[in-house]
């Protein structure tokens, strides 16, 4: 059989004051640790509150910043357009002054060709000069030589034809042919 245990008064007796110490302790630190973790959720919040204002602000400041942008590519885009047209217009204006001077260029060079035997800078004698044109100006007929002359103004130079001729000629490859015709 078995025997029932009933714990006499003095097996239940524990001491509650240190047990009650300890458990106020307990309790202490827990509303201690409340209290830290409300704090640490308060600043969080807050640091999160600031970086959103943040974030607002700085896209606001970028919003500003993409319309400035846009505004200033459009001025410039104009501005652009505007000087291209501008280059235009001078390139086209020199085009056609560079033209008008190469043209008088050569009208000069054909007078100067033409007037060239009656000039001081001329060597030979008028009368011996036969003008051709091209691609050789004159041939001189002189007393002791046959000369080949061109004549040049400016800052102009001998064309290919021309230096081939020059060539030709310093070579000795100038030949004397005769054609008979009956």
């Amino acid at each position: 059989m078995c025997s029932k245990y009933y714990p006499s008064s003095k097996d239940n007796y524990i001491d509650e004051a240190p047990l009650q110490t300890d458990i106020d302790k307990l309790i202490e630190r827990e509303k201690d640790k409340d209290i830290l973790h409300n704090q640490q959720l308060d600043n969080l919040n807050c640091e999160i509150n600031l970086l959103k204002n943040s974030s607002t602000e700085l896209n606001i400041k970028n919003q500003n910043l993409i319309i400035e942008h846009n505004k200033l590519q459009k001025q410039y885009i104009e501005q652009i357009k505007n000087l291209s047209d501008q280059l235009s217009d001078i390139t086209e204006e020199k085009r056609k002054v560079t033209s008008q001077k190469k043209s008088s260029e050569v009208r000069l060079g054909h007078i100067a060709e033409t007037l060239a035997p009656f000039l001081d800078q001329f060597d030979f004698d008028p009368e011996t000069c036969v003008f051709l044109g091209k691609p050789i100006d004159y041939i001189s007929f002189g007393d002791d030589e046959i000369t080949f002359i061109e004549v040049k103004s400016g800052k102009s130079q001998l064309n290919q034809k021309q230096r081939y001729i020059r060539d030709q000629i310093k070579s000795n490859l100038v030949t004397w042919k005769e054609v008979r015709i009956k």
